[in-house]
């Protein structure tokens, strides 16, 4: 045999749902075996979920992957399969990988390296395996081996690196490749963030470069748990080139990527490499086996990528369909009906509507109107639903709350992009509430609230008298509130707490103001390919952002209560992304914004680390945020901050 047919997987996966995931497990195996594939690699921990949490230190989750891992194996008759589960040894939990051949199970690979810093916590659950140990572990009744493996099964070498593996300096692909390995395996769980699949990319093209052998990489998709979101995308790479790589941020609940390797040719070309080194010793964890391999099946030429992935925009259209997907995952997995938004006329929430008009129409595209009836089949409304239109007005509900202080310019935008997408819009009047709460008080006070002395008071009054309503008509539609605040918002606290930061879940918390408005600027005239723009947003881009919180003669901006959004985004950055204290972030802008003057710059840097101290409760209050980039502020997730510090105050008196 020279030729060997070889498939990744991407699994959209739920952690827990032990049914679930089994049958999506079951559905890309038989397709495997369909298409002629030899060796299937799936995603990192695929039978549990990546994202169990601390429910991998309960005893059951282990026992009830077991039992799945059990009941797979009559479905890898023909086929060598690598499934992911937790296994439990010497009363420590290690994240490993089965691999399956002709029904029995070979052995365990153990993660060597875990990830362990930014949104991971793996080193909370799991212990790292030690390189070069191996173990025995009874599975079924029948002692396997478990830990640092290379497997030679049917005259084909293979071995592992689980996710975090191939992201390290001492890769474990150079040990596995002296060791004769014609292919290396890597079963992950790789979130989403921008641009990060070039990395990916590099490391599997220079991995099958560096050891000489081809590189399988599988990942997760969609949003799996809450907050992260996977892309998908599976690689398959010879030698330094990439011979296939599946779809990203698609809406299907699997995805099989297939190539076929020449073996032959392979360990021609390593033997004739001078820099090869083979290890002449055998590897301390060779597991051999027999097994026929299926006859390699002809494969044409991988189609290309999807003409969005190489545009000079794509940072636009994957903030646009990683929402849109991490949306539609969370309407299904949370069994919520819709969602509904507090549609204000500002940036925030049209942006917000708008990606859930995306969600619904990128589903569409790809899985048909039969196919989103399926996925979304426990929504009544949903069954009556004839096309696109139909759709978003059953799933999505805009309300528009205005108070004396709001202006025909929002309410007319609102009601614009409203009508563009299709959802079920209604306008209410709060004035009467917020009055109401204002008289009440006043008589409990003695004294009426004035905007003299009380002025911040009675911005937020307003924004509070919205949430009952918007979470009124949330719960008698039994759909998703979504919170509409920023990632700039949240880091300088410019936000009513229980205003308009309620809601169940805030998609955009995790992207800043700045880019966020570019965005809707593509949105407005370009749009994801495809799908197209919503020229509807002119009413939006062309407004000044303003909480509409303050009497009209305040003529209140949003920029003049803080800074300009891209000034303030790049302070953020320094001073959270970088650490750096406040007079080495005013050196920095003193040099990168000479249109302003160094007071002023000093001012802003005074407001923001000032705001971020005194506002960290906020953010720890913030709903689920979908994570988008690697400098997110979630303090669940990635930016940890004490509620109560100093805050800074040293450092700003220094500031002069």
């Amino acid at each position: 045999m020279t030729a060997l047919t070889v498939a990744a997987a991407a699994l959209n996966q739920i952690p827990l749902d032990w049914d679930g995931n089994q049958a999506r497990i079951v559905a890309v195996l038989r397709a495997a075996r369909a298409q002629g594939v030899g060796l299937l690699c799936l995603p990192e921990l695929g039978i549990t979920g990546y994202g169990c949490e601390d429910a991998f230190h309960g005893p059951d989750v282990v026992v009830q992957a077991e039992r799945i891992l059990t009941e797979l194996l009559p479905e890898t008759v023909g086929l060598v399969a690598c499934i992911g589960l937790p296994r439990l040894h010497h009363r420590a939990l290690f994240n490993t990988v089965a691999v399956v051949a002709d029904g029995q199970v070979l052995g365990f690979v153990a993660k060597q390296h875990l990830a362990g810093d930014g949104i991971h916590y793996e080193p909370r659950w799991f212990k790292p395996w030690q390189p070069g140990f191996v173990a025995a572990t009874r599975f079924a009744g029948v002692e396997v081996p478990l830990g640092d493996l290379l497997f030679d099964v049917g005259g084909v070498r293979f071995g592992f690196e689980i996710c975090e593996d191939a992201w390290v300096a001492e890769r474990p692909g150079a040990r596995l490749a002296a060791h004769g390995a014609d292919l290396i395996l890597n079963p992950s769980a790789s979130h989403f963030a921008f641009a990060k699949i070039d990395v990916r990319r590099g490391f599997v093209t220079e991995g099958s470069r560096a050891f000489g052998c081809a590189y399988l990489y599988a990942n997760l998709l969609g949003n799996e748990a809450g907050r992260a979101i996977y892309d998908g995308g599976a690689l398959i790479a010879d030698r330094g080139t990439i011979l296939a790589q599946g779809p990203r941020l698609g809406f299907a609940e699997w995805d099989l990527t297939v190539a076929t390797i020449d073996l032959a040719v392979g360990r021609l070309a390593q033997a004739r490499s001078a820099s090869f080194v083979p290890a002449l010793g055998e590897h301390p964890g060779l597991v051999r086996a027999a097994h026929r391999w299926p006859a390699a099946m002809p494969r044409p030429t991988p189609a290309a990528l999807a003409a969005w992935e190489g545009g000079e925009q794509r940072k636009m259209e994957e903030f646009a369909r990683a929402e849109a997907l991490a949306l539609f995952d969370y309407l299904r997995k949370s069994r919520s009906y819709g969602f509904v938004v507090s549609l204000s006329g500002g940036a925030d929430s049209a942006a917000v509507v708008c990606l859930i008009a995306l969600a619904i129409r990128g589903a569409l595209a790809e899985l048909g109107l039969a196919g989103v009836k399926q996925r979304l089949g426990y929504i009544p409304a949903v069954a009556g639903c004839a096309d696109e239109a139909t759709l978003i007005a059953a799933l999505l509900t805009t309300l528009y709350q205005a108070t004396a202080n709001s202006s025909a310019v929002t309410s007319d935008a609102a009601r614009a992009v409203a009508v563009a997408i299709g959802a079920t819009h209604r306008e209410i009047d709060v004035e009467p509430f917020v009055q109401g709460y204002v008289a009440t008080i006043a008589s409990a006070l003695g004294r009426v609230p004035d905007w003299a002395g009380d002025d911040l008071a009675l911005q937020n009054i307003q924004a509070r008298a919205r949430a009952p309503g918007v979470w009124l008509i949330a719960n008698l539609e039994n759909k998703l509130l979504l919170a509409t605040s920023n990632r700039s918002e949240a880091a300088v606290g410019y936000a009513t707490m229980d205003g308009d930061t309620c809601g169940g879940l805030a998609p955009i918390a995790g992207i800043d103001k700045a880019f966020l408005r570019r965005w809707l600027g593509w949105l407005e005239t370009t749009g994801p390919a495809g799908l197209g723009p919503i020229p509807a947003l002119s009413a939006i881009t062309a407004q000044r952002s303003t909480p509409e919180l303050r009497p009209h003669a305040a003529a209140q901006r949003s920029e003049d209560d803080l800074m300009p959004f891209p000034l303030l985004d790049r302070i953020e950055k320094l001073a959270i992304r970088d650490k750096l204290p406040p007079a080495a972030v005013l050196a920095r802008l003193v040099g990168e914004h000479p249109e302003h003057t160094q007071d002023r710059l000093r001012t802003w840097v005074r407001i923001f680390f000032t705001l971020w101290c005194r506002n960290q409760w906020k953010r720890e209050r913030f709903a689920p945020a979908f994570h988008l980039d690697d400098e997110n502020l979630d303090p669940k997730t990635w930016c940890r901050f004490p509620i109560l510090s100093g805050g800074f105050r040293r450092e700003l008196a220094e500031l002069g």
